[in-house]
């Protein structure tokens, strides 16, 4: 007997501040990756298919994006630049050296 299927992941990739296209409130955007990977005996193997997506914070409209947009905003958020809460990227510590006080 062999048993397969599919699992999912979700990941964040950054959190942005947009104008949402439904709402209309400039507010937090998350922007994740979801993946779908194939499972083999519950060992996921390999990643079948990817969406990027964005979500609002206010009104939790979520919208796909492509790879290129996805990136882009990747790198506005880590730069700082327009489009951006000029925060660190989600999942790592800001880099300030240690001063005495």
């Amino acid at each position: 007997m062999i048993i397969f299927g599919t699992k999912g992941y979700l990941y964040q990739l950054a959190i942005l501040t947009l104008v949402c296209g439904r709402c209309g409130n400039p507010s937090a955007h998350t922007l994740r990756k979801r993946v779908n990977k194939f499972t083999l005996f519950f060992v996921p193997l390999f990643p079948f298919s990817a969406k990027y997506l964005t979500q609002c914070t206010f009104c939790g409209a979520e919208q796909q994006v492509s790879k290129e947009q996805a990136d882009q905003m990747q790198r506005q958020a880590v730069s700082g630049g327009p489009g951006s809460s000029g925060a660190q990227p989600y999942g790592q510590s800001p880099q300030h050296p240690y001063q005495r006080p």
